[in-house]
């Protein structure tokens, strides 16, 4: 396996970092826009490893299908990791197509709200440009691997995991993400792209039942307080966009599907503040004749995640809480879920610990794809994969050491968790 990985901010960075301690892959560039910080991410990774020669550097303009084909082939690479935002998905996704390697991406095609109605029907959908292609990559006997990074990502294969292990019928597959994380010295620091954030929170959400499809609702609505693990505890979360939503239901048996995230009320107030003033907006507007989109201005006012690590205290914690029937037929609730607390993914890779939170599964799925335990053709979300490999080897001291855990939650149980443990 020879892999181009566009993109060397936080998680492109991260992805270098974790991929350098597993053999499975021949080679790995490290490729952006800005050629510096792709020099500096496989700086970082020699530093870290040395001897360590199968990571290089090289520019690419990810806006540019021809240009990221052109880096393909010059590399001979067989995977092209998409790790930058996801304006640049179709034209990296294309590239990728064109020069006839796979792909892989952690967020997919935008969306665009419904001109009429946009809270309470949709547009078009997260994802709906790309796989629209699915019968043309099939064609061509070629892999896209979307939504492949933590949510969605890790969250779509504990989805997979709970219908064919833990349930006969899921009333409701609910992502909920939260975390306790503060960074020293900032009074508004996040811990990932704000230009991603941006969009997905204050997008329409889109929620998923059987009987009713797909439809939007207000941002930041029905509002819960979420009990996450790992020290966290209760967090406030509310609905926002996100793929899980449109990946899940095409692939697995759920009545609903729901994504929410704990933002907390102050992270809402500033989104919400940015949006009333017109800085969420993306087209440019004329500034003294230079012409600047307003949310590439707030990205570049706020510091760059990937350099937070240092300052940043606490833990992430991603996760599937499911309702439904066991497989024993009593009424049965779990939450699954994966915390990384940020002293350890500094001390392990040398990464804050959302980014690499976010980097670890992509990895994972390229180590699956290496050694032909998961193959396809098509565009395929997780979901449409065995969950029982990811799972072992994100766990295994063998694999990458970190484990997952399920937290039984319906009151007739006792309450158990199980680190990377399979039983059901």
């Amino acid at each position: 396996m020879r892999i181009l990985l566009v993109g060397a901010g936080g998680v492109g960075d991260a992805i270098a970092r974790i991929a350098a301690r597993r053999s499975f892959f021949e080679a790995l560039v490290v490729a952006d826009y800005d050629q510096a910080r792709a020099d500096r991410t496989v700086a970082a990774v020699r530093e870290r490893n040395p001897g360590e020669t199968r990571f290089v550097a090289d520019r690419v303009d990810a806006s540019d299908a021809t240009a990221v084909a052109e880096a393909v082939r010059r590399h001979g690479a067989t995977h092209v990791m998409n790790a930058v935002d996801p304006r640049f998905v179709m034209p990296i996704f294309e590239g990728a197509r064109q020069a006839g390697a796979d792909y892989l991406d952690m967020a997919m095609s935008l969306s665009r709200p419904h001109p009429e109605h946009p809270y309470s029907q949709t547009g078009v959908k997260l994802g709906d440009e790309q796989l629209a292609q699915d019968e043309a990559w099939r064609a061509d006997g070629r892999l896209a691997l979307v939504g492949i990074g933590v949510e969605p990502g890790l969250s779509d294969v504990f989805a997979r995991y709970a219908v064919d292990h833990l349930f006969s019928h899921v009333t409701e597959l609910g992502v909920r993400d939260g975390g306790n994380l503060s960074v020293a010295g900032y009074a508004f620091a996040p811990g990932f792209s704000i230009w991603t954030t941006i969009e997905e929170c204050l997008n329409p959400p889109v929620v998923y039942e059987r009987d009713r499809g797909w439809y939007t609702i207000e941002p930041f609505s029905e509002p819960e307080v979420f009990d996450f693990p790992g020290g966290i505890g209760p967090v406030e979360c509310v609905h926002v966009e996100h793929e899980e939503v449109l990946l899940m239901p095409r692939w697995l048996d759920a009545d609903k599907v729901t994504f929410k995230y704990g933002l907390g009320t102050e992270f809402i107030d500033v989104l919400k503040a940015l949006h009333k003033v017109g800085l969420d907006k993306t087209d440019p507007v004329d500034v003294k004749g230079v012409k600047v989109s307003p949310r590439d201005v707030v990205a570049a006012c706020l510091p760059d995640p990937a350099g937070l690590g240092d300052a940043m205290s606490g833990a992430t914690c991603a996760g599937l809480l499911v309702t439904g029937t066991g497989v024993d037929g009593q009424p049965r609730k779990v939450y699954l879920s994966h915390v990384v607390d940020n002293a350890d993914s500094m001390r392990i890779d040398g990464a804050q610990c959302v980014v690499w939170q976010t980097a670890l599964n992509p990895v994972v799925a390229l180590e699956l794809l290496a050694t032909g335990v998961w193959s396809g053709a098509g565009v395929l979300g997780p979901e449409a994969f065995d969950a029982v490999p990811f799972l072992d080897l994100l766990a295994s001291p063998d694999g990458y050491d970190s484990p997952w855990e399920l937290n039984e939650l319906t009151p007739q149980r006792s309450l158990s968790l199980s680190k990377g443990n399979n039983a059901p």
